[in-house]
Formats: C-alpha cells, sequence, structure tokens
C-alpha cells in the first residue's frame, strides 16, 4: 500500500468483506493484522448460505473487532428449501449476529431463478423483523425490484445497507428516499465507473458504508492485487475523500459512525 504511515493513522471498519471464504479464510489471524496495520480495526464478515453464516459467526466469536451476518445469498437462493429457513433461525436465534444478509437480488447472473431470489428476499425480510435486525441488501440491476419488495413486506421503518452499490444516480436516489444506506466498494475508484461516482456525491453523510467485499473488488490503485483483502478498504477512503474535498480521517470517522449505528458495533 502506498505512503502506510498516513493511512496507519486513519481508523476504519470494513462493513462487508468475507473472511470466510478462500483464501483468506487459511489465514485470517494474518490477514486481520494486515488490516489493522493501516487502520482497519474491525470488520464485519457477511454469511452468504447457512453453513457460511455459522462460520462466520464462529469467527466473530473468536476475534474482538470481528462482527458477523446470517443470510442466503441471491447466488444460493435456488438451494434453500424449508429446513434452510428453519436452520437460518436457529442461527439468528443463537446470538451473535448484527445483521440477516446478504440477501436481495442479483438479476446480472443467472445462478438462480429470479423468483427463487425473491421469495428467498422475502422470507429474509421477514427474518431480520423477527429478530430486529438489519438487513445487508444484495443487488444488481434489481433496483426496483428491491425496492418494491421492501416495501410491500417490511413493516418497519427501513433498516439495513444496499451493500457495493454499482447503480446509477436516479437508482442512488431511490434507495436513499426509501431510507436505506448505502455501501461503497473498491468498485467506485474503477475508471469506467462514472455513474457510481456520480451516485456516490448524493449520499448523505450519515448514510454512507465503506466495504472491500473481500476477496473480490480490489480498488486502484491495487486492482490486479488478489485476492482483496479488508485492509484494501483504506485506498476507497482516501479516493472518496478527494472526491468530497475533506480528510480520509473525516470521511472515515463519518462512515464508522454509519456503520456503528447501523449494526451496532462497539469500539
Amino acid at each position: 500500500m502506498s505512503d502506510p504511515h498516513i493511512e496507519s493513522m486513519i481508523d476504519l471498519i470494513d462493513s462487508h468483506c468475507h473472511l470466510t471464504l478462500q483464501p483468506l479464510s487459511r489465514r485470517v489471524e494474518d490477514v486481520l493484522e494486515e488490516a489493522s496495520a493501516v487502520g482497519v480495526r474491525r470488520c464485519v464478515t457477511i454469511g452468504i448460505d447457512v453453513a457460511d453464516s455459522r462460520a462466520a459467526t464462529s469467527l466473530a466469536a473468536r476475534f474482538e473487532n470481528v462482527w458477523a451476518t446470517a443470510g442466503v445469498h441471491p447466488h444460493e437462493a435456488g438451494k434453500a428449501d424449508e429446513g434452510t429457513w428453519a436452520e437460518l433461525a436457529e442461527v439468528l436465534e443463537a446470538g451473535g449476529v448484527v445483521a440477516v444478509g446478504e440477501t436481495g437480488l442479483d438479476y446480472h447472473y443467472d445462478f438462480s431463478h429470479p423468483e427463487r431470489q425473491r421469495e428467498a428476499f422475502i422470507r429474509q425480510i421477514g427474518l431480520a423483523e423477527r429478530y430486529d435486525l438489519p438487513l445487508v441488501i444484495h443487488c444488481r440491476e434489481a433496483v426496483a425490484d428491491a425496492l418494491a419488495i421492501l416495501s410491500e413486506h417490511g413493516t418497519r421503518e427501513a433498516r439495513g445497507v444496499f451493500h457495493c452499490f454499482t447503480g446509477t444516480r436516479d437508482e442512488a436516489v431511490g434507495i436513499l428516499e426509501a431510507g436505506w444506506h448505502i455501501s461503497l466498494s473498491g468498485i467506485v475508484t474503477f475508471k469506467n465507473a462514472r455513474d457510481v461516482r456520480e451516485a456516490a456525491k448524493i449520499i448523505p453523510p450519515d448514510r454512507l458504508l465503506l466495504e472491500t467485499d473481500a476477496p473480490y473488488c480490489s480498488p486502484e490503485p491495487v486492482r490486479n492485487v488478489h485476492p482483496n483483502t479488508p485492509g484494501h478498504v483504506v485506498h476507497t477512503c482516501r479516493f472518496l475523500a478527494e472526491l468530497y474535498g475533506e480528510s480520509a480521517a473525516a470521511l472515515a470517522a463519518r462512515c464508522n459512525a454509519a456503520a456503528e449505528g447501523l449494526f451496532g458495533l462497539g469500539g
């Protein structure tokens, strides 16, 4: 990483990573130590199916500054059955989870039929309601449908985040007007991500989170470094700070506050 002295002065939360996925899962302790060395001292590791959610909660129990979510990713929705939802409820009932997800809709890939994705999304909205937890929402080429489902099936005030946002300014407006948070990943740093940067400019300070989505989506200037790791969120932070005309430390502080408030994270 460039300029490690400056980056080490930043205090950052990686609000969305996958420490349970390979190759990160093979060296979690080292990954967390490397992240902490550049100022990324807290991470939220995200569950993508029942087994992965259990692994995430185990990591959160093992490491003081790691928190876990539990959910079924839209790519996995086609495999879900009644047993899946009973098991996921057991994970949530056991505690140690700060959100339901990641859930949502992905119309870009054809890993699960859209109707199965919608069914799984509705199920997890219900679980979030039951356990009074926020939602972590994966949404790709499906913002209108996702917002319609949330409006129809959610019975409480919007509480959750559209993670790794890659949509347009108008889509961001719709998400924000509905009351949701938005999280930006390293994709916002890509040269061809003009639409995402235009959307980033309208996100209120109290509704913006930062993430890596590690081991995916390495940001510039480490875009060719694989796997992505939580420590790389410093690059996204510094890029956005320049976009907003503020210091990286100030941006980190307000994004941290948003993540703390949404997920109930400790220091």
